[in-house]
């Protein structure tokens, strides 16, 4: 057993220790190690009881944390959190050194602290029913339950019914404590004096709407209406009409493509007579039209004109050094692409020629598919006609039976009314017994919210005429003086205006001398401006002879014939789709169809028809183009050559005339 002096102060030293222990940046021996060399000064048994004492509140911290939170939650609510590891320590020596230490050893650390502080926390953890329930469960969480039980629950209940009389000690020297303590008056508040509300009035009820009698269910529900019929029969007689005229016009639709002799040679006669039309050719001047440039565009053309003249300077001085002359290659290079084109416009011509062949077959299989759609649809028509009549006798047998339901259900409504009426005079009575008492006390509420009313009224009148008497406040402000805020950069209003008129005159001058810069920048743009412009206009007049010489070779050229050579492949093609065409008209002619079903397979042979000959149209017009582009190919080539050594040598006269 440790016998000890001060007991406070040990207990203080183990809480001071405890709050400087951090468990991320330090062991628990290298903590211990320094807490000895601190602990120098005791002796060996204080040291010693220290010692044990800290490790062992680090070692068992998670059994601990869960009484103290406990007690910090519930009890403890308004004590210190820095006096945490206080309750840590007390925890500790009650759970595992009272048997050591003894309750006499205990009590005397405990009375050394603070009387309160221990009184509150023993209290709260000598608690049987605590140890027994939760306590006892939190704790079995970490350690096994029989353990847990044995070693630290049933020693803590066997020396409960003595810290029972240590902890009515404490309230002893607490209750003498507070006696000499000189008490307070209480303020003792009063309930505030509101006004009761009075219970609200029962609302007049409703009179109930009494139903008139209803019309009987006229006859004609029951009768299909004439208009109906009538309807019908002008929709057949529509349709009948819309089918022979969609008959009619099946079967003269290429009547208007038949051609009359005798009015083909009254209007080739006439045009004969005629005078020919003569297309005059518009003579317009290009080089002589003004644009106007902008200065963007007029050094974005100065620069490219400069970097022209290089490029013809470097070709001139590379054809006087010995360079060859390029004719050979691209006349080689002109025959390569015009085979390449011979052979590219042979392979379009094929594949459109048997995209049409196909075409013409899925023409022949659609006709086959209709043949057998008509056999599969009268077979269906059939078939309809008789389930239709199934159902017509259905529901005639339907409507007779509804019928006699009505009838029966019409009856139980006619005893039912009677019983109605009787019941509806009673309840008249009483509604109207109700309805004027709560006349009454509505007239009784109504006078007494008047006369509230007309009291409010006059103390507002009251409170708005005090609130409407005038009150003057002046205040005198002196400019020259400063708001006396003990700061440095203070100044009065009077300082701030001069300030401020002198930053103004040095900003007006500040902008005159960038006024000036910006004027002078803009001069000496314009004069690079005009210079540049003034190159323009000679290279623009050269390049306008250069473009009617090409234009005179470009019409000498364009006077010579085209010719192009036809596949065999090309031919069978065409062969195979006349074939096809000549089968399917046959094929046509044997068909015989509905109206309706004719009409919907000539929209659609016409749409295809349209389709494919668009196809073919826009493949003419790009083998066109590609014709057209191959010889501006050509002529662009040949004309490059002849400008460029021209141009060169134009621009040669000028550069020495510029020097």
């Amino acid at each position: 057993m440790v016998k000890m002096v001060s007991h406070g102060k040990h207990i203080a030293i183990i809480v001071q220790q405890l709050n400087k222990f951090n468990p991320e940046n330090q062991s628990v021996e290298d903590f211990l190690n320094e807490s000895a060399k601190t602990l120098q000064t005791l002796n060996v048994t204080e040291e010693k009881f220290v010692l044990e004492t800290l490790a062992g509140c680090i070692e068992y911290k998670s059994l601990l944390d869960v009484v103290v939170n406990a007690f910090f939650v519930r009890d403890g609510k308004y004590c210190l959190i820095s006096e945490r590891n206080l309750y840590v320590v007390i925890c500790y020596l009650a759970t595992f050194q009272l048997e050591e230490l003894g309750l006499q050893h205990f009590s005397r650390i405990v009375k050394s602290l603070d009387t309160a502080k221990m009184h509150k926390f023993l209290r709260f953890f000598f608690n049987a029913l605590y140890l027994n329930t939760w306590i006892k469960d939190e704790w079995s969480r970490f350690y096994d339950s029989l353990y847990v039980k044995e070693n630290w629950i049933d020693p803590l209940l066997r020396w409960q019914p003595k810290v029972q009389q240590l902890i009515e000690q404490l309230t002893d020297k607490l209750n003498n404590r507070t006696t000499t303590v000189k008490t307070s008056t209480v303020t003792q508040p009063k309930e505030f004096n509101l006004t009761i509300p009075k219970p609200r009035a029962i609302p007049i009820p409703l009179p109930i709407p009494v139903l008139e009698k209803g019309p009987p269910v006229p006859p004609s529900t029951y009768k299909p209406p004439k208009e109906k019929k009538q309807l019908e029969e002008i929709k057949t007689k529509n349709r009948q009409k819309a089918e022979d005229l969609l008959l009619k016009a099946n079967t003269n639709q290429f009547k208007c493509a038949t051609t009359n002799p005798e009015k083909g040679e009254s209007t080739h006669n006439g045009m004969k007579s005629r005078p020919a039309f003569r297309a005059q050719k518009i003579q317009s001047k290009i080089d002589n039209i003004p644009i106007k440039l902008n200065a963007a565009a007029i050094l974005r053309e100065g620069a490219l004109y400069q970097r022209k003249m290089e490029q013809e300077l470097k070709r001139i001085e590379n054809l006087l050094r010995g360079a060859g002359d390029p004719s050979e290659f691209l006349e080689w290079q002109k025959q390569m692409r015009g085979k390449d084109l011979e052979e590219q416009l042979a392979e379009i011509e094929c594949r459109r020629l048997q995209g049409k062949l196909s075409h013409e077959e899925a023409v022949l299989a659609h006709q086959n598919v209709t043949q057998e759609n008509k056999k599969k649809a009268d077979l269906m028509r059939e078939e309809k006609a008789e389930l239709m009549h199934q159902y017509a006798e259905k529901r005639l047998q339907e409507q007779k039976e509804m019928r006699e339901l009505v009838e029966q259900v019409v009856e139980g409504h006619k005893n039912a009314k009677q019983a109605k009426l009787k019941l509806q005079k009673y309840k008249q009575q009483i509604v109207q017994e109700v309805c004027e008492e709560n006349r009454e006390l509505l007239r009784q509420a109504l006078e007494e919210e008047e006369e509230k009313l007309r009291k409010r009224c006059e103390l507002i009148q009251q409170i708005r005429a005090i609130e409407s008497l005038p009150s003057l406040k002046h205040k005198f402000v002196d400019l020259t003086e400063t708001g006396g805020h003990g700061l440095i950069c203070e100044m009065s209003v009077v300082e701030l205006r001069e300030r401020l008129a002198l930053l103004r005159e040095a900003q007006k001058a500040a902008e005159e001398e960038k006024r000036d810069q910006i004027i002078h920048e803009k001069q000496a743009k314009e004069q690079l401006l005009l210079d540049k412009l003034d190159q323009i206009s000679v290279f623009r007049a050269e390049l306008g002879r250069a473009a009617a010489l090409k234009q005179e070779e470009k019409k000498r050229k364009s006077q010579a014939g085209e010719s192009h050579m036809k596949d065999e492949r090309i031919l069978n093609l065409q062969k195979k789709i006349v074939e096809k065409a000549m089968e399917r008209k046959k094929q046509a002619g044997l068909l015989k169809i509905t109206p309706q079903k004719t009409s919907i397979t000539s929209r659609k042979d016409s749409l295809q028809w349209n389709h494919w000959k668009e196809l073919e149209e826009s493949r003419e017009r790009r083998f066109k183009t590609l014709q057209h582009g191959f010889t501006a190919r050509e002529t662009a080539q040949k004309m490059a050559a002849y400008e460029a050594a021209r141009s060169g040598a134009t621009a040669c006269i000028l550069r020495s005339e510029v020097k």
